[in-house]
């Protein structure tokens, strides 16, 4: 039977990020994901967690200046000691909150630097990731997003995640499929997911146009 958290970053977006909280325990959700924590302090989250008995399942590792248009750096060659940096904070938060699995977004592909630069820069920094976390307890996931809303954006297919997992080769590095972004990019969500559900530590769901709540669009 699937268990179904509620996204705090897309969801309630009429009241302020921390009263988001209530809303999932009101909406009947026993568990919650955001893309980031690190606005807060992490002992006022889990206060909050804790109050209205809801578990944090996944958080985002920090992804470089977002602002600025930044999905994550961990394919940018010359940034491997921010990365490093920020999956330590990351594990820090993780700990406090509970949260058992922490996505990483690689990034937007870097202009003018090699294509084996970028790929190995990649790998060397997923591993060193997952070896943090598994020390710690916690799931590594990487995520493909659609290049359409998200132009360079390095991880686009599903096969080509699963492709980079394998390269990666450890066992607690598992991927987030999003519905939303991988209907644009391939459709076939179906036979995707069939394919790949043993891979798989987390789904995402909205419906498109719109990504909307599911059953509003073309999915």
């Amino acid at each position: 039977m699937p268990k179904f958290c509620a996204n705090l970053t897309m969801l309630y977006q009429e009241v302020d990020f921390l009263d988001r909280f209530r809303r999932a325990k009101e909406s009947g959700f026993q568990g919650v994901e955001y893309l980031f924590p690190y606005q807060w302090p992490a002992e006022q989250l889990a206060e909050l967690l804790g109050r209205y008995g809801l578990r944090q399942v996944l958080h985002n590792l920090p992804a470089g200046d977002w602002a600025a248009g930044e999905r994550g750096i961990a394919c940018i060659p010359g940034r491997e000691e921010e990365f490093r940096q920020g999956v330590s904070l990351a594990i820090t938060y993780a700990k406090i909150l509970g949260c058992s699995q922490l996505n990483c977004l690689v990034g937007k592909t870097p202009d003018n630097a090699p294509a084996e630069a970028v790929h190995s820069t990649l790998v060397s920094n997923l591993r060193f990731a997952a070896t943090k976390l598994q020390e710690a307890g916690i799931t590594l996931l990487i995520e493909p997003l659609n290049s359409i809303d998200i132009p360079g954006f390095h991880l686009v297919h599903t096969h080509d995640a699963i492709a980079l997992m394998d390269e990666v080769n450890q066992p607690t590095v598992r991927l987030q499929y999003d519905v939303y972004h991988m209907q644009i990019m391939e459709g076939n969500l179906t036979a995707t997911l069939q394919q790949h559900i043993g891979r798989i530590g987390h789904i995402q769901i909205a419906d498109l146009p719109g990504r909307n709540e599911p059953g509003t669009g073309e999915i």
